[in-house]
Formats: structure tokens, sequence, C-alpha cells
């Protein structure tokens, strides 16, 4: 008789619908969520202190996350190399979001994006290795100079918070391209675990000064709001794409960012473009569309 079983060829998996769809749509959602939920935070400026906002944005993501993924059960289980890169990047989220808010209540969000772009410049800088992608990065960055505009003067401490914003920015790439390194639902279970952290880190700061959100639910509702916009739905996206993409391509995507500004400005705010705005956004397409990875 036949031994079949060992001449049988195991079914090929079927990959997921998250691996079907391409890396660059996740992180389209993510940067349109990235300006979505500003816009809900501005509401809640009048009432509520940025601390209090970055509270409520990433108490928001931490319960929903531990709602959807236990991320309890990635701490515990995760051996101490893991766990210490969890905890490196719940420390960065969470200081980051802070002072995230803590820059745009004094400067305006172009400036502190502009300023947030110079990180991710460094490292798609950093991963270039061909002329070709630096012709693209430097249509990129010319792109984000058109379309921001940038002041040095009159808010220092402003420039401070923006500053520190850029440079955790560029560990939050790097430190959640570690944890995304394997694909799958795996990246997205150590977020969940370094929310849980970052929560912890940003209670201390931002917590008395979100009570006030309490008291109407209006204002809660606003805050939820923030929080799923932009620290569940795009930070999700970002794991799913750093998954499948190179870090110095997804640094130079994010070049993207101002541009779907300009776009969520046109649709939500009625705000149009200049000639000098639209410029920058062609620019920005075209070096996004040049760079190819390795």
């Amino acid at each position: 008789m036949t031994n079949q079983s060992a001449t049988t060829t195991p079914p090929t998996r079927a990959p997921a619908v998250t691996e079907r769809l391409p890396p660059h749509v996740y992180f389209l959602v993510s940067a349109v969520f990235h300006y979505l939920g500003p816009a809900f935070a501005v509401l809640l400026f009048q009432r509520v202190d940025s601390l209090g906002v970055a509270w409520l944005r990433i108490a928001t993501a931490a319960l929903v996350f531990a709602l959807w993924r236990k991320p309890w059960r990635v701490l515990l289980s995760a051996p101490a190399p893991q766990r210490w890169l969890l905890l490196a990047l719940g420390a960065v989220l969470g200081v980051m979001n802070a002072v995230f808010y803590l820059a745009i209540e004094r400067l305006p969000l172009a400036t502190v994006g502009a300023i947030e772009f110079l990180g991710p410049i460094l490292l798609a800088a950093a991963g270039a290795r061909s002329a070709r992608n630096i012709g693209a990065l430097a249509l990129a960055v010319l792109g984000v100079l058109l379309l921001t505009d940038i002041r040095w003067s009159g808010e220092p401490l402003g420039l401070a918070y923006a500053f520190a914003n850029c440079l955790l920015f560029m560990l939050y790439i790097v430190l959640g391209h570690r944890i995304a390194a394997d694909g799958g639902s795996g990246g997205i279970d150590r977020l969940a675990a370094a929310m849980l952290i970052a929560f912890v880190v940003v209670s201390p700061l931002g917590l008395m000064q979100a009570l006030p959100a309490f008291s109407s639910i209006s204002l809660l509702a606003a805050g939820l709001a923030v929080g799923v916009c932009s620290s569940v739905i795009p930070y999700v996206c970002d794991q799913l794409a750093m998954a499948r993409l190179a870090r110095a391509t997804f640094a130079l995507l994010l070049a993207l960012l101002p541009a779907v500004a300009t776009v969520v400005g046109i649709v939500v705010l009625g705000q149009i473009p200049t000639f000098t705005e639209a410029a920058g956004v062609a620019l920005v397409i075209v070096g996004v569309a040049l760079h190819r990875a390795r």
C-alpha cells in the first residue's frame, strides 16, 4: 500500500485580508486619520488643557486595545529583550503625544508638522542607496518646504516641544519597525502592550488636566474620538504598513502627511490651497512615486 501521507503536499495558507491589500493603502489610511484626530482635539482645547487632551487620547487607545487584544498577556509572556523594547516604545508613545499637544498649543500645526518631518528625512536619507532615491527624497523635502510656513521666532518653548516631538517621532518609527518585524497580528499585539505602558507613563502628566472632560458628554465623546482617530486606527495601520515596507521607504512616505493635511483642509475646513501649496503637493507625490525600496 502506498504511503500517501508522505507524498501529499500540505495546503498553502491563503493570505489574510490584511496581507492582500498593498501596504501603501494602510499608510494612506493612517495619514488621513493622523489629521482627523487633531481636528477633534480643537473642540477640547477651549475646556481641557493640552496635557489633558494627550491623556484622553492615550487612555482611549489603551482601553480599546485592552478590550481588543488583551495586551497583558504579551507583557507577561514576552522575553526580557522584547519586554524592554515594549517599555521603550510605550514611554516614547506617552511622552511623544504629550509634547505634540504642548507644541500645537503654541505653534501652528503646519509648523509642528514641518519640524516633525525632519526626523523621517534623516531616516530616509540613511536608507537612500541610489541616485534615484536621493532625488526622490530631495523632491519630497522641497515639496514639504513649499507646503509649510515655518516660523522660527516668537515661541521658543513651543519650538522646544516641537523638536522633542520630532526626536520622539523618529524613535517611534525605529521601534515601531522592530515590533512589526515578523508581520501578522504579533505587531499589533505588541503595540497594544506598548500603549498600556504609555497610559501608565502619561497618567501622572495629564490625568488631573483631563478631569474637566468628564463633566460633559460632548467633551468626553470628543476625547474618545481623538483617541480612536489619533492612536488606534493610525498606529494599527502603521504596524500593517511597517511589516511590509523598509524603514527608509516608510520614512519617505511620511512626506505625504503635509499633502494629506492640505486635502483634509480643503474637504473638512474649506481651506483652498495657494498655487505654491498645490506645487508642494505635486512635488511630494512625484518624490514618493519616484522612490524605490530595496
